[in-house]
């Protein structure tokens, strides 16, 4: 996987992020999911690279990324913390001004990105959510069924944190196989490579204050934005057979933090980048073809 790309560990401020770069051309920041790494772009990064300079980290917390001291009030694991990463991490590259492909847990890292800094995101693509803020407020019991894990990791430390770390693997399966698509989306490498990383107790831990943040500081930070909306063109894609198109308007609910926004759900569920690569592909080129 990656053949071609680089490796890259960088010190951004109190952590030190792992990733890939490769390519040429105009730079493209890619961000991963729950409970992935960046290694879920690897069916996508080598036709990428062809036409971008591709940046494929780990997120704060994730993969082979340090894992930050926890605060009181989880803002270690905001995303408006792991957004300045992104920020820090591009610049050290030599990069200010870039696109972004995001997917789950890191589309949300790349909404506050682009409100934070707008200056420094050009097109932002997300896959496969809404807003954070709005699916909270609009939550079902239908929702909450599909998607349990968003309330079960917000649970005080160390309840969902020692219930994991029981068997890893085995969490991480149950809860990445149970949509409509089942393991169809991993590759072997991959599912491999995603197991290995969350064998470490202190990633386990880091990905549950990443969702108490969600839950409490990150929408502090999205009721202090007011009124003001994203001004980058956004393109949403989504699953057609996935809790986005099952239980929510997603691009309604999008075009209420952004001023251009896109988009329609495609036939597949929740990982699309590994479930639909060529899909996702030809919409990232033709959305981000006109500079």
């Amino acid at each position: 996987m990656f053949e071609g790309f680089d490796s890259f560990d960088h010190v951004i401020g109190e952590v030190s992020l792992h990733g890939r770069i490769g390519g040429s051309g105009p730079p493209l920041l890619l961000l991963h999911g729950y409970p992935q790494t960046h290694v879920m772009w690897h069916k996508m990064a080598p036709q990428l690279a062809e036409r971008f300079t591709v940046v494929a980290p780990d997120l704060r917390g994730y993969g082979a990324s340090s894992c930050p001291v926890t605060r009181p009030d989880h803002s270690q694991m905001s995303k408006r913390t792991m957004a300045a990463d992104m920020v820090g991490l591009m610049a050290t590259l030599g990069f200010s001004h870039f696109d972004i492909l995001s997917h789950d847990r890191g589309a949300r890292v790349a909404h506050r990105l682009a409100m934070d800094a707008p200056e420094a995101v050009r097109k932002l693509i997300i896959l496969d959510i809404a807003p954070t803020r709005e699916m909270y407020a609009n939550t079902t019991l239908g929702f909450a069924r599909a998607y349990a894990h968003w309330f079960y990791l917000t649970e005080p430390y160390p309840l969902p944190e020692r219930m994991i770390s029981t068997d890893p693997q085995d969490f991480w399966d149950k809860k990445c196989m149970f949509g409509a698509a089942g393991d169809g989306p991993f590759s072997p490498g991959a599912r491999a490579a995603y197991h290995a990383a969350f064998d470490n107790p202190d990633v386990i831990h880091a990905s549950c204050e990443d969702y108490r943040a969600a839950a409490t500081i990150d929408i502090a930070h999205d009721d202090a934005d007011g009124d003001a909306k994203l001004t980058c063109p956004v393109h949403v894609l989504w699953g057609a057979h996935g809790a986005i198109e099952a239980f929510f308007d997603c691009l309604s609910l999008w075009r209420l933090r952004a001023e251009q926004v896109t988009g329609k759900s495609l036939p597949g569920a929740h990982y699309l980048a590994e479930e639909l690569p060529e899909m996702i592909l030809e919409e990232t080129f033709a959305f981000l073809a006109h500079r």
